[in-house]
């Protein structure tokens, strides 16, 4: 897209990353323009994100709409603008070096990885119990079905402990947070690993579960802390794979290691993983919250870095963020957005049988094809290559159809464009169920077993993205929150068809129970259409969140 500038601008080059175009305007000074600045977010809620410089509002009624909004009002025309020259950087940088988003591009990915690395453990750690049913069991002198309840405790786990990481980050800070669940999972790991009876391992398991899911809860604060709005797909469709790819290679893994060794190397290799990813928060990741309210000179002192780890810097600043009332209901005031209900209800209905399938599919097949541990293990690359070439094809997905409806929308985005990536998943999850079910009922070849597998998986890929991508785009202000409902939804409806997805298949047959599943996602999606319908109105009519703190 051309870029139309008038000919009195003037063109500077501010960092590597950044490009300024400025009109003529009254020069006020720092403080001033620090209150001042644009909210091009706020603005993006209301009215669509501009995102091409040369884009303007499409009628004077949204023009009235914007201005009516104190956080966005202005007289600046200036803008900052990525390397491309035309692309607007959301939200808008300031002047300070120690702005996120100000920070070089090595750091930036850095701290992504560690999180993303991070976010990996929870459901790696979670998903390995399938495949250590029955040497614990013969340890044990239990039968399966009683082992696996550790595992659905951890599940459960995982999304409630969800709920406390965005509460505590947001009264003592997301760097602390990170650090403190991070080392407690690390030594509830250990005790998994050495639990030497079945009651000490199943509370190890579930205090594991409610620790581990710092970062798959937090992660999306991370990204929209240190990224621009243009660059948030690609973010998320990386920190998301690491969050899909997990519950597949802990099995894989596990499936290799008990066939050689003890089940207790499983947890012992989980331990050492969590113990790398806590050293990497240790040194490497930052606090990111930045408040771009203030001048430079009003900002907070970031003390030192040990100060910044364990959160005694932030402890000295905490009445400049939430209070704890605000904290805790934050999540509450997010729940109650019709558009956030919404969306962690088609997510619950969608991804609940991600966990149910993970965790059980090998009670199927184990018999079915007479897999040992190594061929289980095998199975297993289907999802992980499914997840992959989601990863993959969403890295240029998003962006494309981002791009193509900026094209025809004169450089304006509205949230509601992001769900054109779930009308192509959609078909890929609703076939795979049915193939699975037939597949598993008529004992079909574990080829057809697999590919249907990874249909189901590449498209929840490709969703999850999709669905994070917009509910951030609805709700910047609300990262941690929209983050932490989907956490939720994912694994409570994981929790709930673990204890009776074997039963429903074994009573019904795999081929209704799987068609029934297919049949909820496929009813689901009338609530994806639903918001490309009206979802804009409901976010009108139900108001931002308005918390204290982004």
């Amino acid at each position: 897209m051309n870029l139309r500038k008038d000919d009195t601008a003037e063109k500077h080059i501010s960092s590597d990353d950044v490009a300024v175009y400025t009109n003529p305007a009254p020069t006020s000074h720092a403080h001033s323009q620090a209150h001042h600045r644009r909210d091009l977010e706020r603005e993006g809620e209301l009215m669509g994100y501009m995102l091409d410089v040369g884009a303007s509002r499409s009628s004077e009624g949204e023009k009235r709409e914007t201005e009516k909004d104190n956080s966005s009002a202005t007289h600046s025309e200036e803008l900052k603008l990525a390397k491309d020259g035309h692309t607007v950087l959301i939200p808008q940088p300031s002047a300070d070096p120690n702005d996120p988003l100000n920070w070089s591009t090595t750091k930036k990915y850095v701290i992504l990885i560690v999180v993303t690395a991070t976010a990996f453990l929870p459901d790696y750690g979670s998903a390995t119990g399938g495949v250590l049913l029955f040497q614990q069991s013969t340890l044990w002198h239990k039968t399966p079905d009683v082992i696996n309840h550790s595992h659905v405790g951890n599940s459960f786990m995982l999304g409630a402990g969800g709920m406390f990481v965005i509460v505590f980050s947001a009264y003592f800070g997301r760097l602390p947070v990170l650090f403190w669940f991070t080392l407690i999972g690390f030594a509830t790991a250990i005790g998994c690993a050495s639990a030497p009876s079945f009651p000490s391992f199943m509370a190890f398991r579930i205090l594991n579960g409610f620790f581990s899911t710092v970062a798959q809860a937090g992660g999306l604060m991370f990204i929209k802390d240190l990224f621009f709005f243009h660059e948030h797909a690609r973010m998320i469709n990386i920190w998301d794979a690491s969050i899909i790819l997990s519950p597949y290679f802990g099995p894989f893994v596990a499936s290799f290691v008990t066939s050689k060794t003890s089940w207790r190397w499983v947890f012992w290799m989980y331990t050492m993983m969590t113990g790398l990813c806590l050293l990497g928060i240790m040194f490497v990741v930052e606090e990111t919250y930045y408040d771009r309210s203030l001048a430079q000179e009003d900002q907070p002192p970031r003390g030192r870095r040990i100060e910044r780890v364990v959160g005694i810097a932030q402890w000295r600043t905490r009445t400049m963020r939430n209070t704890f009332y605000d904290a805790i209901t934050r999540p509450v005031q997010a729940i109650l957005k019709p558009v956030i209900a919404i969306c962690t209800v088609y997510y619950l209905t969608t991804f609940a049988w991600v966990v149910g399938i993970n965790t059980t599919l090998s009670i199927f097949v184990k018999p079915l094809y007479s897999f040992g541990q190594v061929q289980l293990g095998a199975f297993y690359t289907t999802p992980i290559v499914a997840a992959i070439l989601g990863q993959i094809v969403g890295h240029f997905l998003h962006d494309a159809l981002a791009t193509h409806y900026l094209r025809h929308h004169d450089g304006k985005f509205e949230p509601e464009a992001r769900f054109r990536a779930i009308w192509i998943s959609q078909p890929f999850m609703i076939a795979g169920l049915v193939i699975l079910g037939f597949a598993l009922q008529k004992d079909w070849h574990f080829m057809v077993t697999a590919v249907a597998w990874g249909m189901y998986v590449f498209g929840i890929m490709v969703t999850t993205v999709a669905l994070q991508a917009y509910m951030l785009d609805s709700y910047p202000e609300g990262s941690g929150e929209v983050a932490a409902w989907l956490s939720f939804a994912r694994t409570t409806g994981g929790f709930i068809v673990s204890y009776f997805q074997v039963r429903w298949a074994t009573n019904l047959g795999a081929a209704s129970s799987f068609g029934t599943q297919a049949a909820i996602c496929a009813f689901a999606f009338l609530l994806i259409v639903l918001l490309q319908w009206k979802g804009k109105a409901m976010r009108m009519s139900s108001g931002p969140l308005n918390f204290k703190t982004d």
